[in-house]
């Protein structure tokens, strides 16, 4: 146990799990759009769907998605800031099943169209989970660098990834890979030691034949 799970993060809000995570699961939702979004379509399951106004859980989910952090003072008037830049939030309260108590799936899509589809969990201490992204089962919590790589299912993808980053001196101690068919689409994240992923890092798996996206988590 470290001193951030005694006391918590720093902070804007009442509530690390209803505030802090949520910021952090939308600012998650914003980096794996990998660009502003104009649209936010926002279900929310269980307590977050019970307490979201009370517990400013909707702000914190706006900031997030506005690419603000858990410490950031505009939390309180985030959804003001997002009329104003054009964003169009709708929150729906739902049932999610087998999620946890405190979860968001959050669609959004960005001015060309582009959409992503992300669940994620809050689960205390203002620490969070990403668990399915455009409905295929990943375990992201952001709190080491995260190359996630989207690509088609096809032979030697793991093999060709896992050498590059192996070429760049990276040690990968965590693997998730998620498919929605077999041949259709698939997402692998890996996290690694340290905090070297770097630009020429991702135009290097950018450029593998079948790797269709390249989004690197960094610690925030």
């Amino acid at each position: 146990m470290n001193v951030f799970d005694i006391i918590g993060p720093i902070m804007i809000g009442p509530s690390s799990s209803h505030t802090a995570g949520a910021v952090r699961i939308g600012l998650m939702s914003r980096l794996l759009l990998d660009s502003p979004a104009v649209k936010a379509h926002i279900r929310l399951h269980g307590s977050f769907a019970q307490t979201y106004k009370g517990h400013g859980t909707d702000r914190a989910l706006a900031a997030g998605i506005m690419g603000m952090k858990p410490d950031d003072e505009r939390i309180r008037d985030s959804l003001t800031r997002a009329q104003e830049i054009g964003l169009t939030i709708t929150f729906e309260p739902t049932v999610i099943p087998d999620a946890h108590p405190n979860t968001a799936e959050i669609t959004l899509t960005d001015l060309k169209g582009k959409t992503v589809c992300v669940q994620g969990s809050s689960v205390g201490g203002g620490n969070i989970v990403i668990t399915k992204i455009d409905g295929m089962e990943v375990k992201i919590t952001g709190q080491s660098p995260t190359v996630i790589v989207v690509h088609n299912d096809i032979p030697g993808m793991i093999a060709a990834v896992t050498a590059l980053m192996a070429s760049y001196h990276l040690n990968v101690y965590k693997f998730n890979l998620a498919r929605d068919k077999k041949g259709g689409t698939a997402i692998m994240s890996l996290q690694v030691d340290g905090r070297s992923l770097g630009d020429t890092l991702k135009a290097a798996i950018e450029k593998v034949p079948g790797v269709t996206a390249v989004i690197f988590i960094r610690p925030y």
